[in-house]
């Protein structure tokens, strides 16, 4: 992978840590990721019938809650744990994760009014699940790239996760000049990439974590669009010379390190 193709929008981040305006201006959002694993031992798993089940809750309750802007359901493709499923949800503020689980409960208690029907329900959802998840909590970033139409078909998310360094001669207004250069010159103007979602650490384990997730059709597609990031570079930096100086400036802003996870969504599970 190329690391100067998939972290430079990244570098907003330094400017989020340090101008406390900045997320008022930038309409953050908070980012919920609860990693779920299946129950490896249920012996009569159906796909389908689990669509079936988490679509009902999705209609009744995740898609009626206004207070969730958005929800998404990812499954393993290329990870290093193939019983992890991600449910992601999008709020508008720190207040409104609380806010919204209460919302629920309410929303749950009007789909299925009676107790003893409900709590069957909710049997029915958790035998798919085992009992261990964790969550993590990130901040949206500026230069989103939003999809243009909700797709009917699982799409792949490649997530690259790479962690910051903070360099003393570091400066705000550097980043977000450059980060608006490359994001309008490359990651606009790349139709393979129909969608990226950049968010930095807010509560986890790791602060250094920066978080970009990039929307493709396919598997494929995830090595098209990196060599299409490095020919719209090229156009856009004809000069060698220039080009190297660039990344190399935005280089700084990061330790080296990065992980790579490829997912699909499931498309019935999309708000």
């Amino acid at each position: 992978m190329k690391l100067t193709d998939f972290t430079i929008l990244g570098l907003i981040l330094l400017s989020l840590l340090t101008t406390a305006n900045v997320h008022a201006q930038d309409e953050t959002r908070i980012i919920v990721v609860t990693t779920a694993h299946w129950n490896n031992h249920l012996e009569d798993f159906s796909m389908e019938e689990w669509i079936g089940v988490e679509k009902e809750y999705f209609d009744k309750v995740i898609n009626k809650n206004e207070l969730i802007e958005s929800s998404n359901v990812l499954m393993h493709y290329f990870t290093a744990d193939n019983s992890e499923i991600k449910f992601v949800n999008v709020y508008s503020s720190w207040e409104n994760i609380e806010k919204a689980a209460a919302r629920n409960s309410e929303l749950a208690k009007e789909a299925w009014v009676d107790e003893s029907a409900r709590e069957a329900f909710f049997k029915k959802q958790g035998k798919y699940y085992s009992n261990m998840h964790s969550d993590e909590i990130y901040n949206s970033i500026k230069g989103a790239k939003f999809m243009k139409e909700k797709s009917t078909e699982p799409l792949v998310y490649y997530v690259r996760v790479s962690h910051l360094a903070f360099p003393e001669d570091g400066k705000t207004e550097d980043i977000v000049a450059m980060m608006d250069e490359y994001n309008k010159n490359v990651i606009t103007k790349n139709d393979i990439i129909k969608g990226y979602f950049p968010s930095r650490h807010y509560w986890g384990s790791d602060s250094r974590d920066f978080v970009e997730a990039f929307v493709v059709e396919s598997l494929a597609d995830v090595e098209k669009a990196l060599d299409k990031n490095g020919e719209l570079a090229k156009e856009h930096w004809p000069n060698d010379e220039k080009r190297k100086e660039f990344f190399t400036k935005m280089g700084k802003y990061f330790t080296g390190w990065h992980g790579d996870y490829l997912y699909t969504h499931v498309p019935e599970l999309s708000k």
